[in-house]
């Protein structure tokens, strides 16, 4: 996660570089990001389904293996939609192939601390944010931009040994329970409970994650997008606009790890709740920072929410649905994210085209968010629907 993470969160240190390289506005830039953003949350959902038959190993070699080629790809481009294809398409598949099954590996290992566990886990998306900008502002500036996609490129193919190394399918192929706990009695092996994807794609909850997801991601990724040249055009400097996005990845870090031990006191569903809050807060209080004080709080905070969303989501479905078919619901849930992911930043950047200004599309992100939250405060707790689930049958 960390590999796939730094270099689609690096794309905030390219954008000036590519809108000078190619002539192209705000929006078009921004179309290099949302394409891959849109892409490895559609396939997140036939990569879970892809793990659930043949582990999680394959999957995520081969995602990363595509992202080291859509970067070598980008670095030969000769225009603005040569970016769209290489980078859009090749980071974009990558990740989809690679995310949702590292993540769904996670949850079938631990019960108990699975809060904690993804927690731990998706930090990788954090300190993938952490490194990737200050690493591809780094390379530009003394390899240039092309030289750069191909050092990102090897970076991948790391991160693809690495995987291959460390990932593990569910406990019970090695005759093992989730949390190290004792085997059945009878010695045979456990099968993953839960529910199957059609059943959970039927169900209440689903929908309510599903669009409260989908909703918040019009506005999740503008600022990983625009905070940086909103950074310029405040009179910060190109510097402090890589800075911010570090400081989203430091947030986003350190919020998984807040968010973590939050679950514990208000249990996932209202601990999802009060990140979408906050998220919402955090987009509305942007449009009124230009000072560096005030932006670096803002990608401090909103990347603590950032992170609460990305370490509670799969908990929150596992809580839900169980482990028996978690990386098909996982992704299924993603894919609403897809759509909010592609139209989210390129409308903001249009908008800047057009008006000169961020700020009605970052409010339009925030009241989004506000919806989000009214729809997962009215979820049952999973506890309480499981058990008026079982006594409908």
């Amino acid at each position: 996660m960390m590999t796939g993470y730094a270099v689609a969160y690096s794309f905030a240190a390219f954008f000036g570089t590519l809108e000078a390289e190619f002539g192209a506005r705000r929006g078009e830039t921004s179309l290099v990001f949302s394409i891959s953003a849109f892409l490895y949350f559609l396939l997140g959902f036939p990569a879970g389904l892809i793990a659930d038959r043949i582990g999680p190993r394959p999957v995520v070699i081969g995602g990363l293996l595509l992202i080291a080629a859509g970067l070598v790809a980008a670095s030969q481009a000769q225009s603005l939609w040569q970016i769209y294809a290489g980078y859009g398409l090749g980071v974009g598949v990558g990740i989809g192939l690679s995310y949702v099954p590292s993540v769904a590996a996670v949850q079938r290992w631990f019960v108990r601390l699975r809060g904690a566990a993804s927690g731990v886990a998706i930090a990788g998306i954090g300190v993938g944010t952490l490194i990737g900008a200050p690493l591809a502002h780094l390379l530009i500036a003394t390899l240039g931009w092309r030289q750069s996609y191909l050092a990102l490129a090897a970076f991948a193919v790391v991160g693809a040994v690495m995987a291959g190394a460390l990932i593990r399918p569910a406990p019970e192929r090695y005759g093992l329970t989730p949390d190290g706990d004792p085997p059945p009695p009878s010695g045979a092996l456990a099968v993953p409970a839960g529910l199957a994807l059609g059943e959970a794609v039927r169900s209440g909850p689903f929908w309510a994650i599903y669009i409260g997801a989908l909703l918040l991601s019009f506005g999740l990724f503008v600022p990983f997008v625009h905070l940086a040249p909103y950074a310029v055009d405040v009179g910060l400097g190109e510097a402090f606009g890589v800075l911010l996005i570090v400081l989203l990845g430091v947030g986003s870090t350190v919020g998984r790890f807040l968010f973590a031990s939050l679950t514990g006191r208000l249990g996932r569903r209202l601990s999802f709740a009060a990140m979408y809050l906050g998220a919402a807060v955090m987009l509305a209080l942007w449009t009124q920072s230009t000072s560096a004080p005030a932006l670096a709080m803002f990608a401090l905070l909103f990347g603590a929410f950032y992170g609460g969303f990305v370490a509670i989501a799969p908990s929150l479905a596992a809580d839900y649905f169980g482990g028996r078919a978690l990386g098909s619901i996982i992704g299924a849930l993603y894919s609403g994210v897809a759509f909010g992911a592609l139209l989210g930043a390129p409308a903001a950047g249009f908008a800047y085209d057009f008006f000169g200004s961020y700020g009605g599309a970052i409010l339009a992100g925030a009241a989004l968010c506000l919806i989000s939250f009214v729809l997962t405060l009215a979820m049952p707790e999973p506890a309480r629907w499981l058990a008026e689930r079982e006594r409908a049958r």
